[in-house]
């Protein structure tokens, strides 16, 4: 440590420079508390990072340049709840968990199926959110069951349930299944005629139902498809983390809050 004018300066400065920083990325980046800081004066409070694929409407997604979405909202609860704090980094879908194994990630929720395969390599959360798969297809479309789609070109997003449904119905190798990096291309192609059906999360392909009230199509539901949670995902053998956010899901279970959320996304169901 310096003495004198010099060391008076320069702690001038250090302080100036911490404050400008902080006022500055306080807007930027999303957090329980709003900010990426903790501040207090103390010693400095962990923030753990959170990767998301905000790619997923309505559980993920980028509105004005930042993440938002149920999935968004959940944890930002759960964080509040359990008492800590965290950020947000829209990673994708591979390099959340890529993040995770190398330690730049310390939290991923992203729609995540809860899997035994995903298991083995990462610890999960309680459950937040029961889902199923729902085949898309247009209106006058004669299909009633995934069975009905063999020969047909079938679009799902990569390494997700949807793509293991349509494997396991038709074969790893099937030709006609087509894999996006992410649900709105797939129904994009959809849309323009470039695949005959989409097969993804029942939350998303309501969700698009109801913005695209105007398009004429429907959605199947096959009795072969079996219910799925999401859960909230650390580094295996992090207990401590994973504790915390347990801690924090039971309370927004037990307070109403999921419920609340959910409602906002999804309505009364």
């Amino acid at each position: 440590m310096r003495r004198g004018s010099k060391w008076l300066l320069s702690l001038m400065l250090t302080v100036g420079v911490g404050l400008l920083v902080t006022a500055c990325g306080a807007g930027d980046k999303q957090a329980a508390s709003g900010s990426s800081s903790s501040g207090g004066g103390g010693a400095s409070e962990k923030v753990y990072v959170v990767g998301t694929d905000a790619a997923y409407p309505p559980f993920q997604m980028m509105e004005a340049d930042k993440i938002s979405g149920h999935d968004i909202d959940v944890m930002n609860a759960i964080a509040e709840a359990a008492g800590f704090k965290i950020e947000w980094k829209n990673t994708g879908w591979d390099p959340l968990f890529d993040g995770l194994d190398r330690g730049t990630v310390d939290i991923g929720i992203s729609s995540i199926t809860i899997r035994e395969d995903r298991k083995q390599k990462y610890d999960f959360s309680e459950p937040y959110f029961e889902a199923n798969q729902l085949i898309l297809v247009p209106e006058n479309s004669p299909v009633t069951k995934l069975a009905d789609l063999k020969g047909k070109k079938i679009g799902v997003q990569a390494a997700t349930t949807g793509e293991f449904v349509v494997q396991k119905a038709f074969g790893n190798t099937y030709e006609g299944l087509k894999g996006y990096d992410d649900m709105p291309s797939a129904i994009d192609d959809f849309y323009n005629g470039r695949v005959d059906a989409v097969v993804g999360d029942d939350g998303m392909i309501k969700y698009y139902v109801k913005k695209f009230k105007d398009k004429k199509f429907k959605m199947i539901k096959d009795d072969s498809f079996e219910k799925e949670y999401y859960g909230i995902i650390v580094k295996k053998g992090n207990t401590e983390l994973l504790n915390k956010i347990n801690e924090g899901l039971k309370k927004i279970k037990e307070n109403g809050k999921l419920q609340e959320i959910y409602n906002q996304y999804f309505g009364n169901e």
